[in-house]
């Protein structure tokens, strides 16, 4: 079992942890649609990757409330 030799002092801790704080998204506007998405992935608003259509959007559906 790891027993310390020497205590660690609360500002060596903390020195130690500076860099484990968790950094904000960083979003970028699609060129086709001009939504938000993330930086090299598919826009999940309109499915295009790099001017080209990757995933084909379904239009919405308006289902009746009888139908459903």
């Amino acid at each position: 079992m790891a027993v310390q030799q020497n205590k660690v002092s609360k500002s060596r801790r903390n020195n130690r942890r500076a860099h484990d704080a968790l950094v904000a998204a960083n979003p970028n506007e699609c060129p086709s649609c001009g939504e938000l998405k993330r930086p090299h992935h598919v826009c999940p608003s309109c499915g295009q990757y790099a001017d080209r259509e990757v995933i084909a959007m379904a239009d919405e559906v308006d289902l009746d409330e009888d139908a459903a």
